[in-house]
């Protein structure tokens, strides 16, 4: 298995529209994030996990050719908003995109994108085609794939993470159950969220993160959903302990 970080940075990338800060102003590609999303490449199949504003500049950077499915961690627009620009892929394959959500994040993708969900004797043509899948908090199947759920909270929102073998996917939490950690435990390569140095409502900070990397062990953990706030990509990663990275856009994972 391949995981590609499409994106690292958090709702507003890195740099941040009119902040001139050393980390916006910063000439490390490191330091410049799209919104956070990855690529899986598994078992011969092509999985993306969430669609944000980059997600047309993000295929493109990675040559991205073929997608087998969407999954969705939440409904906020840094992971939903680039759902449109799936249609590349649909008028390739010549097929609908199956899309994999709870019912809530589903709901949201309709009100949305209302045109890509009415009955097909009334789509406008070349809108995009897609295959619902409604998931919930236990294990599903996507097509021969075996995908744990990790529901943990974005404040009071709940989020999914994902397990594929051993590899886990958690971005937008600040809270994880003893319950949902135990389905995490085994797993060696971690992708876990981290804003920024100061606590936040929302998100896990720098000290948190690490905190539940060390109750969970990975062989390697790498944080994600970064702010500028964090500070320079390279001083942050000489701070951190041997088995925990900060994430880049490009950064790929054999698991």
């Amino acid at each position: 298995m391949i995981v590609t970080v499409l994106g690292s940075g958090t709702s507003q990338g890195v740099p941040v529209i009119a902040c001139d800060c050393e980390v916006c102003r910063s000439l490390d590609y490191r330091d410049q994030r799209l919104r956070a999303a990855i690529h899986i490449e598994v078992d011969g199949k092509s999985i993306v996990v969430d669609t944000g504003p980059d997600f047309r500049q993000q295929m493109l950077r990675e040559r991205i050719t073929s997608l087998d499915a969407v999954i969705f961690t939440h409904q906020h627009k840094d992971h939903t908003a680039g759902m449109d620009d799936l249609r590349s892929f649909s008028f390739k394959q010549k097929k609908d995109i199956p899309l994999y959500a709870r019912a809530s994040v589903m709901n949201q993708l309709k009100q949305e994108f209302a045109y890509i969900f009415v009955d097909k004797e009334l789509k406008y043509p070349g809108v995009l085609s897609v295959e619902e899948n409604i998931i919930e908090n236990k294990p599903f199947n996507l097509q021969g794939i075996d995908i744990t759920p990790i529901e943990v909270l974005h404040h009071k929102l709940p989020v999914f993470g994902f397990r594929i073998n051993n590899f886990t996917y958690i971005t937008d939490t600040n809270y994880i159950s003893e319950e949902e950690l135990e389905k995490v435990k085994g797993t060696e390569f971690l992708i876990l969220d981290a804003l920024h140095r100061e606590e936040h409502i929302s998100h896990f900070n720098l000290d948190q993160a690490l905190e539940v990397i060390d109750v969970i062990k990975p062989k390697q953990a790498y944080l994600t959903h970064i702010s500028h706030r964090m500070g320079l990509h390279a001083e942050v990663e000489a701070e951190l302990p041997p088995n925990v990275q900060l994430a880049y856009d490009g950064l790929k994972i054999e698991c």
